[in-house]
């Protein structure tokens, strides 16, 4: 790693990261302040999903109600708002990080310098991978703290299911985040990269979605990686969130160490 550049680099990067930090724990500690005054409808709210069809509630992760605050939390945070939040940091800051830098020419600036490709590579991995786990890790810790500041019977909150669930999303997001940077490694036009892994990404969303509307078309899930994030199963204690984890987080590696190899080997233009 060139520590000159990482250290540079976050500092160019960090208040990006942090607006995402800050836009994802506002969301959560809100979703954790409107809960109480939800639990009162919670009958009639989980009447409705009951006539709703399966499938419908099952793709937006709403399968579990709205009975419990983990369930609600679930469905409403992990479900949709901070999957569809950070799936958009892991399109944008990879590009910025790699294809950005060879558009405009300043990766033939940075490796002017006395480094290599390689360690170049690495360290705007690095960067992207310390500004995903930032994200992360206030995250968890705002949700934790709002659940002890609004919610009455705090107790009964499973903070380890919780952390599972933040654990499972974080290696959601690194193996999102690998296949971005992949496409960033081998493109040198910013919004040509922006377009293929906004296209992959939110296409294996929109494919995860659909697969869980009908039995029939359950296969579509098959080819993408939200088929292993399961917040629904993760806040009721079943499947196995560690295979899960271990498979996503394989993916990502392996994504991020491809990206270093090809970026070593391609031509880069003058």
């Amino acid at each position: 790693m060139n520590f000159s550049l990482y250290k540079h680099m976050m500092k160019v990067n960090i208040k990006g990261v942090m607006n995402y930090a800050i836009g994802a724990a506002f969301y959560i500690v809100l979703v954790v302040w409107i809960y109480p005054g939800m639990e009162k409808t919670a009958k009639p709210l989980n009447d409705m999903l009951s006539a709703m069809p399966a499938g419908m509630t099952k793709a937006f992760n709403l399968q579990n109600g709205f009975g419990s605050f983990e369930s609600f939390i679930s469905g409403e945070f992990y479900g949709v708002l901070f999957t569809l939040i950070v799936s958009i940091f892991c399109v944008m800051v990879p590009i910025q990080l790699m294809a950005k830098l060879v558009d405009q020419g300043s990766m033939a600036y940075l490796l002017s310098t006395p480094t290599t490709r390689g360690k170049v590579a690495f360290t705007q991995a690095s960067v992207f991978l310390t500004g995903l786990f930032l994200i992360s890790a206030i995250t968890t810790a705002c949700g934790i703290i709002g659940v002890r500041i609004f919610i009455n019977d705090a107790n009964s909150f499973h903070v380890d299911r919780f952390i599972q669930l933040n654990l499972a999303a974080f290696a959601l997001f690194v193996a999102l985040g690998g296949i971005s940077f992949l496409v960033s490694s081998l493109s040198n036009d910013e919004k040509k990269a922006m377009g293929i892994s906004g296209m992959i990404i939110f296409g294996f969303y929109s494919l995860d979605i659909v697969g869980k509307i009908s039995e029939k078309i359950d296969w579509l899930r098959d080819f993408t990686v939200f088929t292993l994030y399961k917040p629904a199963d993760i806040v009721n204690g079943k499947g196995d969130v560690i295979q899960n984890c271990i498979i996503l987080f394989a993916i990502g590696l392996i994504a991020f160490l491809v990206s270093i190899l090809v970026f070593r080997k391609r031509d880069l233009p003058l």
